[in-house]
This record gives C-alpha cells, structure tokens and sequence, in this order.
C-alpha cells in the first residue's frame, strides 16, 4: 500500500507529526522523517498523520507509539475487542482490529506478492482471488496460558499481553467461538477453585463439528476433588475434558464418553477423527475452502499419480484420493501418518465410489535429496503444504534433479504443483528454486486470510512444468 499523501503535505506537516505511507506485516505504520529516517509506528494506518512517542532508536529507524490522530484513516474502524489496543495490558492476540477487513487483506495480499518479487524474483502470472470468511468466532484452536497471580488474588487465562510475558486479563475473546469465550470467566473460577490452581500453566483449545475439547496441562497428579471439578465443569458447559501430564504423547482423555474429536469435508464426504494435540487448521470455515480450491487447482485425473508432501493427517490427501487413480502421502511425525492411515481406513467405509489406492510414509522431509525423491517414484502432480520453515530441502532436490538429469532415471517431474503456505517469505524463497532452477512457471498465487485480526498471512500458489522443461 503507497501512500496518496503528495509530498508537499509531508514536508509542511507541523513540527513532530508524521505521515504515514504504508503498514508493514507487523501492522506497524511506516513513515519517514524530513531526513528520510524510518519511524515504525504502532497504532497508525496508511494516509494518517500522527504524532508519536519515540520508544526505540537506532541509526537507520525509530520505533514508536502513535500518541495523537490528527488525520485518520478511511479505513479505521472501532476494533470489535474491548481488549485490543496500546493500553497497559491489552491482549497481544491480535495486531490489526482497528483496520476493515477488506484493508487487512488487501495487505495481506500485497505482502505476498512483495516477498514472491523481492525474495525470489518471481511475479505470478494471474492472482488468484483471496480466501476470505468469518472474521470473528473462527480460532478453533488455541494455546491459553494461565496464571495464579498472588497479588490479585485470582487466575488469569487467555494469551499473553502485548510486549508480554505476563498473561493479559481477557474477559471475552471475540475470535474464539462465543461459546468458549463465554467459558473463559467460568474457566477462571474453575482453576481458582482447584488444589492445583498454581500447577496448571496452559489450557489447549481444540474444537471439532460436534466436540470442543479442553487439554489442561498440569505439573502435579491432579486430586481425586480436583477430578470432580473438571467433570462437573464438563457436565455443565458441554466439554470433553484431556490432561496432559508431561509431553503431548501423555495426553489423555479424562471420561470416553460422548461423540469423538472430528472435523468434517463434507464436500467429499470425508470425517477426520484428530487428537486435540495433532496438527489441524486452526479456522474450520476456510480449511473446507482451501482444501476445494487446492483440489480444484491440483485437478487431479482417475489416471495420475499424486504425492501429498507433509500431509499431516490427510486433511489434503484424502480428498484428493476422491478424483486421482493413486496417492502418496509423507510426513514426517510417525505420529501423524498412523493416524492418517487409520483416517483412510475409517473413510474407506461406506462409500459409493471407493478412495483411490493410497499409502503413508513417514520421512523427515527437511533431509530431502534427489535419492530420495527419485525412490519416491514419478508423480503426475504435488500438493505441497509445509511448516513455517517451508519445503527448502525438497525443493532443491527437484532443482537438483531439474538440473542433473543424468541421475533422474526413469523419474520425471511432476507437471504441476499446488504449495499451500503459512509463511510468504519460505514460500517466496521456494518459489524461486521453482521458477529460476527447477523449470517450473508460477502461474497462480492468492492470499488466504485464515487469522483475521491479526498479522499472519497464509498463501496458496500453483506452478506449472515449462514444456521444454
């Protein structure tokens, strides 16, 4: 986002305002001194002119607080939390409540294009329409950190304040679901009440179609009086309560009563069963349209061959054994693929048309080589979907292929793939291996709005072998 401020309006500012030109992905608003030094400024939005409290200074930029808005931004709004904002204490959860929801992914959108250019010299050829939806009650998964303060006399629960390590005093949270935010004072006085109300440091939220499960991680066995406050707890507000003693290997569910932990695909008619620790999409609402989209683009025919890399539990890789004639899925938690084989053999069952012969194996996909990849066998197409760190590994090995065909074979590259990603700069990196030493077109790629409110942006992008490739 360029600012439309002209330049004259910039150097007849009154002494000690600034301008705002655009926001950076922290949803800081970037500004320039008269000597062009950069001010970092929270709380500011593109077009605004602001004054400020200088808070961090080095010989290139300054950071700083907006302390006055004398020009405000068409795109303000009155943030929809009572605990977002600069004050003392205001919930770190979320960075971009004051800015519409149209402006936060129209940055979003243009982060992602900026880091394709400026880290991996790669421009896609159409951008696909963001995904969008719910912007409020959609975090179906959340780490709450709680704390016994001693001086206040009560227990806190919620996400850490804003430049914090201390736990922010959150009554409500509009971005989890109502029904949990109308939980978090009741929680409170749970914890408050328990023998162990200083031994429990974290409570894990994991919501399913049917179940909202709670994990309550605790450092010491839990009394038999503190069981029965959790049960009753459960009773009451409809939860399914996991402890968790030690690492996530020792969760455990407290009663085996009531619906299983599941989130459903109801487009091609897959349920996936999950533990509240595995690896899911924190937003339901957009899972289902990514996943859709990600098909649609994969588009994957009864006679090709399709390799999920990272493939978790089968979010992506059971879908697309509805339409492919054959499917790997990798991963590299062990975990995870004995739970994706059991979601295969559960979706298997009762269905018209049967899923397409499909395999799990687990590998540690960050030690990638062409040896390996070449043991993997050809595939038509790839659904990429990997972690913050990217899929660096895998795709140097297909660029190191690309490049030394003699140790290829009988493998060839697959001819199109779809990488779905949770950081612009890994992907923009991988990108650039693609496009300018692996033969492949970037031909598409979109934002993905999946955490509205706040600075993390998602991103889905399709690349297409070059013919002569």
């Amino acid at each position: 986002m360029q600012s439309d401020i002209p330049t004259d309006d910039k150097t007849t500012l009154p002494d000690g305002w600034l301008a705002i030109e655009s926001l950076d992905i922290e949803a800081q608003g970037i500004a320039h001194r008269p000597d062009g030094k950069v001010v970092f400024v929270e709380g500011a939005l593109p077009f605004e002119q602001v004054s400020v409290s200088v808070h961090r200074k080095k010989n290139n930029w300054e950071a700083a607080t907006a302390t006055e808005i004398h020009r405000e931004s068409s795109q303000r709004v009155r943030p929809g939390c009572p605990h977002f904002g600069l004050h003392a204490g205001a919930c770190g959860g979320c960075k971009m409540q004051h800015l519409h929801g149209s402006a936060q992914v129209a940055i979003k959108q243009r982060v992602l294009e900026d880091n394709l250019w400026h880290l991996g010299k790669v421009k896609p050829e159409t951008l696909m329409r963001p995904i969008e939806g719910p912007t409020w009650g959609y975090r179906y998964r959340a780490r709450l950190s709680v704390r016994f303060v001693h001086k206040k006399g009560e227990v806190l629960i919620g996400f850490h304040e804003r430049k914090s390590r201390y736990v922010a005093d959150m009554q409500v949270c509009h971005v989890l679901p109502p029904h949990v935010s109308a939980m978090l004072m009741p929680l409170r006085e749970l914890i408050y009440a328990m023998d162990a109300r200083e031994t429990c440091p974290q409570i894990e939220l994991a919501c399913g179609d049917e179940v909202t499960a709670l994990v309550l991680r605790h450092l010491e066995p839990l009394s038999e009086d503190d069981i029965a406050r959790l049960r009753a707890f459960a009773a009451q507000h409809g939860v399914q309560w996991w402890l968790q003693a030690k690492g996530p290997d020792t969760v455990k569910l407290l009663d085996d009563i009531g619906p299983e932990l599941s989130y459903s695909l109801p487009e091609f008619g897959i349920t996936m069963p999950f533990k509240p620790t595995d690896f899911t999409q924190v937003n339901p609402h957009i899972n289902r349209v990514l996943v859709t989209r990600a098909l649609r683009l994969l588009d994957a025919q009864a006679h090709e061959r399709v390799i999920d890399w990272f493939c978790g539990l089968g979010n992506f890789t059971l879908p697309i054994a509805t339409t492919a004639g054959e499917v790997l899925g990798i991963e590299g938690s062990e975990t995870l693929v004995a739970r994706s084989r059991e979601n295969l053999v559960r979706n298997q069952m009762g269905r018209e048309r049967p899923l397409a012969p499909t395999q799990f194996v687990a590998r540690n996909l960050f030690e990638m080589t062409p040896g390996l990849l070449v043991s993997d066998g050809s595939a038509d197409k790839w659904l990429v979907d990997p972690p913050r760190e990217g899929a660096f590994a895998l795709v140097k090995a297909l660029a190191d292929l690309h490049q030394q065909p003699e140790q290829r074979g009988p493998w060839t590259p697959p001819k199109r793939i779809v990488y779905v990603s949770c950081n612009p700069a890994t992907l923009a990196r991988d990108a650039g291996l693609l496009v300018h030493q692996a033969g492949y077109r970037c031909v598409a790629a979109g934002a993905v709005n999946m955490f509205p409110h706040t600075a993390h942006v998602e991103s889905m992008a399709v690349f297409e072998l070059n013919e002569l490739g």
